[in-house]
């Protein structure tokens, strides 16, 4: 065993931990922290394994943008962060089932390569993954995109209060405030 596998196993332990403490911790934006954290392992992964192009668009691209723009989305729709009572479950089933298609998959794994070594191909290039990705990916690529763009679009018009509100468009030239007092409309400016 080579030092390069030892890193290997060792960034995959912390990669595993940390996608465990993902789905296991009651704290929202603590999920999004320990995703940074597999996620910075398995771009640890591919450098180990030579391949430097995409340990850096795993880092810009997942670990910058993705989860950025999920702690950008429980911001600004003010979701609940701290643990919440009500959406306690048990966790023995999920824990029984993934234990289970855990096993299943390694004993998969196992039974199709019997142990055997496996030959690398030679170092790919940028400009053979550009080819790629721009040849025969590249309609998942868009749709990718526009997945996430509808996402923040999402968060955005989840996080407004005043759209979809009847009423909060034409408010009026002026309205009556709560005290009876008359007050006037102001525009989204603060203008009256």
């Amino acid at each position: 065993m080579t030092g390069a596998d030892v890193l290997l196993l060792a960034l995959g332990a912390v990669a595993v931990g940390a996608g465990a403490l993902v789905v296991g911790t009651r704290h929202l934006v603590r999920a999004g922290l320990w995703l940074v954290v597999c996620l910075g392992a398995l771009a640890g992964d591919y450098l180990v394994l030579t391949a430097e192009l995409v340990a850096w668009v795993q880092v810009l691209i997942y670990v910058g943008a993705v989860v950025v723009l999920l702690l950008f989305a429980v911001m600004l729709t003010r979701a609940p962060i701290g643990a919440s009572d009500d959406l306690d479950r048990p966790g023995w089933p999920a824990a029984l089932i993934g234990g289970g298609s855990g096993l299943g998959l390694a004993v998969l794994l196992v039974d199709a390569f019997r142990w055997s070594r496996v030959e690398l191909p030679a170092a790919g290039t940028a400009e053979r993954l550009g080819e790629q990705v721009f040849r025969s990916w590249v309609l998942p690529f868009e749709v990718l995109s526009v997945l996430l763009l509808a996402a923040l679009v999402g968060a955005i018009v989840l996080s407004r209060t005043d759209i979809g509100r009847p009423g909060a468009a034409a408010a009026g030239p002026a309205r009556s405030g709560s005290s009876g007092v008359t007050v006037p409309a102001v525009d989204e400016g603060g203008r009256p």
